[in-house]
Parts: C-alpha cells; structure tokens; sequence
C-alpha cells in the first residue's frame, strides 16, 4: 500500500522556535495551524504520535532579563515556557478536532497532567496526541535530551527532529551553496564531525538503545508525513 506507515509511534521533537512562524518572539497562529496539520495527516494515518515542545520563542523574549541569572533558574523559566507552548498546541489541537494530552514532567497539577509513562503510553495506544512539557524536569538538560528520554520511555521506533532546515547538510546551505544532504549519516559520523543534530547527550542517549533519530524540515509540506511512510525525506541519523 502506498500510504502504509512504516512507523506505528513516533516522537517528534518541536523547537519553540518552530511555533514564532516569521515573528521574533511568541507564537504565530498561522504557524501553528499549519504545524497541526501535518500531524494531523500522520494521525490519520493510524500511527501514535508523542511530541516534545521546546520553549524558545517565549524564553528568547525575556533573554536580555536573563542575561547573568543563574543557570538553574533560567532553565526553568525555559521549563515553564514549553507548558505555555505546550497548552498552547494542544488547545489549537482541539480546534482541529484532534485529542490530545499535556504531561508535564514538572508538578503543575491545576494546569496540565504529571508526566507518569504508563498513562501516557495508554493515551498514545488510545489514539490521542501526547505532549510532553518541561523537558526532563531537571536543569542542565534541553529538550532534544528529553526527546531521547521519552522517545524510549514510549518505545517509539523513530525520533523526529523538526527544523527550519530539510536535513542534516556538510556546511550550512544558506551560506554554501554547494553544501550537499547526508540521507543518512551514522550517530559517530554526527558526534565526531559536530553536525549539530541534537545536543551530544541525546546523540549518546540515541546512539546506546539504537534508536534512530530523522532530520527534517517541518515547514515544508507533507514532509513529516513522508518520513513515516519511509520514504527519502531529510537525513536519517542511525547506529
């Protein structure tokens, strides 16, 4: 079959920055929408979808207040932003008729769930969307290092790392036009050359339980779909 997904769950990995669309700061609607529906065409493709939301777009508008705080308080000021982003996809989730769930690995019980894996395993199994906030809950660790974390807690087959950029390219293709796509590269090959996939301490996470991670860009269309039906879409990051 030609829309037979060659994945039944997956992670994706959202950058904050993803949600600001062309704005400096925040959250552009017209972004978001378009974001959800991507997901929705994977959904409906009967795969289980988890995404994990980074909080760039909100931290970036407070970064000159920041400047010299102490680097546990700002991480979870950067913590308490992916809930913001994270309320914030799954209400415009349920606009598009889509169910989703908010867990947040810190304790904010009156706003969104606590992260707890067997119930969040349920929903995906359930069909509904999982949004995993707060990254790991600790200071010190990005949200590309919580994507890893909960992509093995879910047992998900594959991690999605959603970019502006279409892959993983041996020189910035903004800059060198003659920069070229690696379709797949080895988790070392990504260490050792310093590609910039994810933070080292996912790479590792991803690289010790084989759990392959795919670069994509999620602003161009049908791009996200295309990966889980395992067709040559960005760069596959394997063992």
């Amino acid at each position: 079959m030609a829309d037979q997904p060659a994945h039944k769950r997956v992670l994706l990995k959202l950058s904050g920055e993803a949600l600001m669309g062309e704005d400096s700061y925040g959250i552009n609607r017209a972004t978001i929408e378009r974001i959800i529906s991507e997901i929705a065409e994977v959904v409906a493709l009967g795969v289980e979808v988890a995404v994990v939301i980074g909080g760039g777009n909100i931290f970036r508008g407070m970064a000159p207040a920041a400047a010299g705080m102490d680097r546990a308080t700002a991480d979870y000021m950067g913590m308490l932003a992916t809930v913001m982003n994270a309320l914030a996809l799954q209400d415009a989730m349920r606009r598009m008729n889509l169910v989703s769930r908010v867990q947040s690995a810190l304790n904010i019980e009156q706003v969104v769930e606590p992260y707890i894996r067997g119930k969040a395993i349920r929903y995906l199994e359930e069909g509904k969307i999982v949004i995993f906030a707060a990254g790991t809950g600790n200071p010190f660790f990005t949200t590309d290092t919580a994507a890893a974390l909960r992509g093995m807690e879910m047992n998900v087959s594959l991690v999605l790392k959603a970019t502006k950029v279409d892959g993983v390219y041996t020189d910035d293709p903004k800059i060198h036009a003659d920069a070229m796509r690696y379709k797949s590269i080895t988790f070392d090959e990504a260490i050792i050359k310093n590609l910039k996939v994810m933070d080292a301490t996912a790479l590792t996470l991803c690289r010790d339980q084989k759990l392959p991670i795919n670069v994509f860009s999620i602003f161009k269309a049908g791009a996200f779909k295309r990966v889980v039906l395992g067709q040559d879409e960005g760069t596959l990051v394997h063992c």
